[in-house]
């Protein structure tokens, strides 16, 4: 069974939150994949609280720094908990943090079964979202999310398509190489060359040039549960919303 969510960061600068939930609710969203930044204090996560119960909706997956579980892992177990969430995904390497080296990235990897193991202590599971970088080989030839992944079975994936994408990869050959693994994937789009500049290039999902039904059709068929809309920089969050909304009812 798949299901559709929204990642809240994609309304990061429409606010209030409130308006947000109800518009999700009211276009037909049933989940959301919430963000750090809205974890940050009590007044934040009190808000997020109230407006999903307020709209009927939940939060299955939510991106957290790796500071923020090693530092206090408790806490973001407690968070979990109170959110239903299942999935703790770690969304971003900075690049002053990024490893060059093959073991390196093997050595990062480990340090993710680290936290899935002690995540597991809680029943929860661990994540792992790529942007581009990681489908850029190294000088050695090897592929950053693979030495991630081979180096941390407990880990799942959460295959961001469209960032792979934008790195020359091949979208087809994770799905083939992880299956189920991918545990969620983000539904991204890419506008054509010279478009949407003001928008960083990306699309509403199903207006662009990526090949979604097709993707959608294997994700799904590979065992990917949660497929996430997402735009980085929306113009408007509910055009977005919306138009992303209706194209999945197509894939």
């Amino acid at each position: 069974m798949t299901a559709l969510s929204y990642q809240l960061y994609s309304s990061r600068l429409f606010p209030p939150l409130e308006d947000t939930l109800k518009m999700l609710a009211e276009i037909g969203y049933s989940h959301v994949e919430g963000y750090s930044a809205l974890l940050a204090d009590s007044v934040g996560v009190d808000a997020l609280e109230r407006g999903l119960k307020d709209n009927g909706l939940t939060m299955p997956s939510c991106h957290v720094g790796l500071d923020m579980f090693e530092s206090d892992s408790a806490a973001v177990a407690q968070l979990a908990a109170r959110f239903g969430v299942e999935t703790i995904v770690i969304p971003y390497i900075q690049p002053d943090d990024r490893p060059t080296s093959a073991d390196g990235w093997r050595a990062y990897g480990k340090r993710l079964a680290a936290v899935a193991e002690e995540l597991s202590k809680f029943g929860l599971k661990l994540a792992y979202h790529n942007h581009d970088f990681e489908f850029v080989p190294l000088v050695e030839g090897a592929m950053p999310m693979d030495l991630i992944l081979d180096s941390a079975a407990d880990v799942m994936f959460e295959y961001d398509v469209a960032w792979a994408v934008r790195a020359g990869a091949d979208p087809m050959a994770p799905i083939a190489k992880y299956g189920s693994r991918i545990a969620i994937a983000h539904l991204k789009d890419i506008a054509p060359t010279g478009e949407a500049k003001d928008e960083d290039g990306w699309a509403d999902v199903g207006h662009g040039t990526m090949e979604w039904p097709s993707l959608f059709q294997s994700l799904r068929t590979a065992g990917t549960r949660y497929f996430v809309t997402e735009h980085d920089n929306p113009s408007d969050h509910r055009r977005f919303a919306q138009r992303a909304f209706d194209a999945t009812q197509t894939f």
